[in-house]
């Protein structure tokens, strides 16, 4: 099972080899965002999407209300876990 996190671009660090930092609940990470863009959504356009993160990578843009709600439920899930141990 393959667990994607989300996550807003904030930053692109190198446009050449389409790295990008990304914000995933206030840790900033550098990602590779070459699976997101094309002719049509450029590198540089990317700042300010919010993406699916998976091993280092943005596997697909996702729309803010979606990336909230999962970083919401991911967090009542964490909560959860805690309680129990």
């Amino acid at each position: 099972m393959c667990l994607g996190i989300p996550g807003q671009i904030i930053e692109i660090s190198n446009v050449q080899q389409k790295l990008a930092i990304v914000n995933v609940g206030g840790v900033k990470r550098q990602i590779n965002i070459a699976c997101i863009v094309n002719e049509q959504h450029p590198v540089e356009s990317c700042i300010g999407d919010w993406v699916l993160v998976h091993v280092g990578f943005a596997m697909n843009r996702i729309n803010e209300k979606e990336a909230i709600e999962t970083l919401q439920l991911l967090e009542e899930l964490a909560e959860l876990v805690s309680h129990q141990q």
